[in-house]
Formats: structure tokens, sequence, C-alpha cells
């Protein structure tokens, strides 16, 4: 984003950049897997997106650059999160074939 464009207003600026390094900042977060931290931001994001929206700053053409590339790190942090989905759903599968397995190796021994 260009933090020193003349025909936005340095409020708005502001706030765009800010959501801009938490979207970031979320991103990083779920791609180490610590998606705790993830929904922590969350709640922050929410509320900048609240301040946005209530103001209608993204509506206005002169952000439509902005507004593209807020879009696209929406999408990235949906990927990011969509992937430590799957790989907990797989450690998830592990977990349970080990318990099983071990199930079964406790009923063998036991008899």
């Amino acid at each position: 984003m260009r933090a020193d464009n003349g025909d936005i207003p340095p409020d708005q600026q502001v706030l765009l950049h800010d959501l801009q390094i938490l979207l970031e900042k979320q991103i990083e977060l779920a791609n180490q897997g610590n998606i705790k931290d993830v929904e922590v931001i969350a709640g922050q994001v929410g509320s900048l997106v609240g301040r946005i929206t209530g103001r209608g700053i993204l509506e206005k053409p002169e952000f439509q650059n902005q507004r593209r590339q807020l879009q696209k790190l929406y999408e990235d942090l949906c990927l990011a999160i969509t992937s430590q989905k799957a790989e907990t759903g797989e450690k998830l599968s592990q977990v349970r074939k080990g318990r099983k397995m071990l199930g079964a190796y406790r009923s063998n021994f036991t008899k």
C-alpha cells in the first residue's frame, strides 16, 4: 500500500495500513501453525474492519488497489488456515491409528 498517497486522507491510510500489517501477521502465524494467536489477532482485525466498513473507505474508487491487496491477503490467510487444518487432520488420523494399534497389542498380550 502506498502510505504517501496525497489523495487519501492520512487517517484512512493508517487504518488500511494497520489492517494490512495485522493480516500479514496472521498469515505468518498461520504458516507457523500458531492458530491460537491467529484467533487473538482476529479480534483486532474485526474491530479494524468494522471501523473501515463504517467509514465506507473501501467502497471509494481511490481505494481500488488497496481493496485488491487486502482481498489477496485474506485469500492467503484462508489458504494458510486451510493448510493447517489439513495438517492437523492428518496428525489426528495418525494418533487414532496409533491408539487402535496399541489397543490391538494390548488385547493380544493380555490374553
